[in-house]
């Protein structure tokens, strides 16, 4: 009776159908996320690739559900897998750290060991005498690039753990001084698809 029961199950549209909806719909909503970073971050050259295979990848899935209205697995797995691609586009973008970031610093301390530092790891400063509500304060102004906010925010820690930081995306800049690019992470996929920013 049990293997009747085997043998008349349908492992098609049971498991190995929902399990490639779950696949191709986490790689559809994958692009998806990372085509809306690329295009937030101004990377609008290889947005038109991404939103192609996007599309193609969610036109032959969508395909695949409209022929199977009655299998619950194919839903589940179309829900899942939109979920479990936005979290993995993200984890993707956050490899990559595109982008630049503007620190601020704000500090009634003395800072020069900071400053010191930030110029020994060749990030672009500029400090500015102000006044904060109990008395003077430096503000220290820094861009740089995402890959770099961890290291900049370990020396604040380091030289003035009680001084005020706050971290803001910005667009486009014109000129600076940055840190040399390192040739670690997706150097190699950054050179065979060159994420330069359109006009």
């Amino acid at each position: 009776m049990l293997l009747s029961s085997a043998v008349g199950f349908d492992y098609y549209n049971w498991i190995l159908l929902p399990l490639i909806i779950f696949v191709s719909r986490l790689g559809d909503v994958s692009l998806g996320t990372l085509r809306h970073v690329f295009i937030s971050k101004g990377y609008r050259k290889i947005v038109p690739v991404l939103g192609f295979i996007e599309v193609l990848i969610w036109i032959i899935v969508v395909a695949q559900i409209m022929k199977n209205l009655n299998n619950i697995a194919c839903y589940l797995a179309w829900a899942g897998g939109f979920a479990t691609g936005t979290y993995v586009g993200l984890l993707i973008e956050e490899r990559l750290a595109l982008g630049l970031q503007v620190i601020r610093i704000i500090t009634n301390q003395n800072c020069d060991h900071l400053i010191d530092s930030l110029k020994q790891e060749n990030h672009g400063i500029t400090v500015v005498d102000a006044q904060g509500a109990v008395g003077p304060v430096k503000m220290i102004f820094t861009i740089i690039k995402r890959k770099n906010v961890r290291q900049v925010v370990e020396l604040i820690r380091q030289h003035n753990p009680t001084a005020f930081y706050s971290i803001e995306d910005i667009k486009d800049i014109n000129q600076g001084v940055f840190t040399p690019k390192s040739s670690g992470g997706f150097a190699s996929v950054r050179k065979m698809f060159p994420l330069q920013k359109g006009k």
